[in-house]
């Protein structure tokens, strides 16, 4: 099989590549990746000589780089996205180019070189703030930031373009997932470096908002088994059933670092903070056989352990652009939690 893997430099497109690189030895990747802060050539350093990958640096909105890399392609896996809600708040246009014109461009290129199928990567986001009980795949979509937005967008292009033209999309909706090369921006990498470094960590209001969360590995084991067996048209959620309030995760990654709860600062909630996410993923269990095999415990300790053995991955990282940026947002948040 033939995989066009967009978005491959990335957090889970990288973790992807190498698994199926890993545990399918007739696999064949292709890597598009346009490299913006968050695409990291490091992420795959150990698979770049491998004879079954290619990397290609390109936008997913260049049409004629995306069918030019269509011709023997059997899938496509569709990861690239801008994902971070802080920075749609703050730049929102940019994350409407990639979730939703991205999506657009490829499934253009799907239907026009007659790929088998497209497996397009969402998130339970879009579903909105879930105050009781669960989400299915039926569940109407409450998008409440300019990403989770951008992303329903993307989604229902994607239905529509099954009932309009037949084009072979999966659509996943997944909970949020961790491990290693997880970028430094979100909760998970963030706290965990700074609390090695012995900084503090910026907890949203009270903490008390409520995630879902998967292993890297786990997560990827699900793509797999949707992309080999799932059925064209359908909608897959992805999820565990742990869910866990941010300020538990936090005080579990002080733990993890040996800290103490000294090293917490509560801040400013962020504008439509949803307060609690949870999805019914019966129907991938029980269409495709799939369930998680690593427990949020123990993938937490995995990770955490990941990023003490691995500080030649993120040290650069730390010291780049994205480190400017927190550094702005959480003294406005700050400033403005002082101002209340």
């Amino acid at each position: 099989m033939k995989i066009l893997v967009t978005g491959g430099c990335g957090f889970m497109g990288s973790n992807f590549i190498r698994f199926q690189l890993q545990n399918d030895p007739t696999v064949e990747i292709i890597n598009l990746d346009k490299l913006t802060y968050a695409g990291n050539l490091a992420n795959l350093a150990d698979v770049a000589d491998n004879p079954r990958y290619r990397f290609v640096r390109g936008d997913i909105n260049d049409q004629a780089l995306v069918d030019s890399l269509m011709p023997g392609v059997d899938a496509v896996v569709n990861y690239a996205a801008e994902t971070h809600v802080d920075r749609s708040i703050m730049e929102p246009r940019a994350f409407l180019e990639a979730n939703v014109m991205g999506v657009q461009t490829l499934l253009d290129a799907v239907r026009k070189h007659n790929v088998s199928r497209m497996v397009h990567i969402s998130t339970d986001e879009v579903f909105g703030h879930v105050e009781e009980g669960e989400t299915d795949e039926d569940a109407p979509f409450r998008p409440r930031s300019p990403y989770s937005a951008s992303k329903a967008a993307g989604d229902h292009l994607c239905h529509a373009h099954f009932v309009t033209y037949g084009t072979p999309v999966i659509v996943t909706h997944s909970v949020n997932y961790y491990g290693p090369y997880h970028f430094p921006e979100k909760l998970i990498p963030l706290f965990t470096l700074n609390l090695m470094d012995g900084k503090k960590v910026p907890v949203y209001g009270d903490g008390m908002q409520v995630r879902e969360w998967i292993f890297t590995e786990d997560h990827c084991r699900a793509i797999d088994a949707i992309l080999r067996r799932g059925t064209v048209g359908e909608v897959y959620n992805i999820g565990t059933g742990e869910r866990v309030p941010n300020i538990e995760i936090t005080k579990k990654l002080i733990a993890l670092t040996g800290r103490d709860e000294s090293h917490i600062e509560y801040v400013k909630d962020r504008p439509g903070h949803d307060r609690r996410y949870a999805l019914n993923s019966e129907k991938l269990r029980r269409e495709l056989g799939w369930a998680p095999q690593v427990s949020f415990d123990e993938g937490l300790a995995r990770t955490v352990e990941w990023f003490r053995q691995n500080q030649a991955w993120w040290e650069p990282i730390r010291t780049g652009e994205y480190l400017k940026y927190y550094d702005s947002w959480y003294r406005d948040q700050l400033d403005a939690s002082d101002n209340v």
